[in-house]
């Protein structure tokens, strides 16, 4: 049976209003420690975002 390795994102929006995106995919781990890190900055409009290996999220707009 394969094992299938799933990449996560997120996009978000600083406190001060501007949009951000993940330079960076992360492991299920990796992504939740992360989201807690944006959560506890401040962050807001936080969407994870399932990605493949190469792939990163793009900016709405």
């Amino acid at each position: 049976m394969p094992i299938t390795m799933q990449s996560y994102s997120f996009t978000w929006t600083d406190p001060d209003g501007t949009p951000r995106a993940s330079a960076v995919a992360y492991d299920r781990i990796s992504a939740d420690r992360h989201r807690t890190e944006l959560e506890t900055a401040g962050a807001r409009d936080i969407n994870e975002v399932t990605v493949k290996p190469g792939e990163l999220p793009k900016l709405a707009g």
